[in-house]
């Protein structure tokens, strides 16, 4: 991964503090997790009158923040737009790859069959997502994309992650904007 000066110094930072006695020691500083920073960026979206979908992109191999994003389908008449898409193509850009193969995604929700296929074809490491998605997910319900005989690549998927949190963002965001009796969509 290329990093620019000013990233590479942020980095180093992050893993230094300075003894008592003055001498520099590596440690972990707390950051905040993955899944909490999707979280942050779907209560982002959210308050834009996007669907509270927040994804987290990240170096699996050290943690390093690739790129976040919310959706932004509402704000860019864009049915594309999808948290995870973007994330996928921010990084892709940056790093001038295709593949991410050392790269991590949290997503608060459980991706679609669209964002499932592009998780696929960027050839991510891990998939960790938040709540479950009967209605439109493409993971462990629907389509369940990483199981078809024509997928090229699955990665490793952890669902249910902050799970709570999650889906009662999506429950807040949808009883502000129903009826009562409307129906539910997970996706937007």
């Amino acid at each position: 991964m290329l990093l620019a000066g000013a990233d590479i110094f942020a980095r180093l930072l992050d893993r230094c503090v300075v003894s008592r006695h003055g001498a520099a020691m590596v440690s972990r500083v707390h950051r905040p997790l993955p899944m909490e920073l999707a979280l942050h960026e779907a209560r982002a979206g959210a308050e834009l009158g996007e669907v509270p979908v927040g994804a987290v992109l990240v170096d699996g191999r050290n943690g390093a923040l690739l790129a976040r994003a919310h959706n932004r389908v509402e704000t860019w008449s864009d049915p594309t737009a999808h948290a995870e898409l973007l994330v996928i193509q921010v990084a892709a850009r940056r790093l001038g790859l295709k593949r991410l193969v050392e790269a991590d995604l949290y997503v608060t929700l459980e991706p679609c069959a669209m964002c499932a296929a592009a998780i696929s074809l960027a050839r991510l490491r891990r998939l960790y997502f938040g709540a479950y998605d009967p209605k439109g997910g493409g993971v462990d319900h629907g389509p369940r994309i990483f199981e078809q005989p024509t997928c090229h690549h699955r990665p490793e998927i952890v669902g249910g992650l902050e799970e709570t949190r999650c889906a009662a963002l999506l429950r807040e965001f949808f009883a502000l904007r129903r009826a009562p009796g409307e129906a539910e969509d997970g996706r937007g």
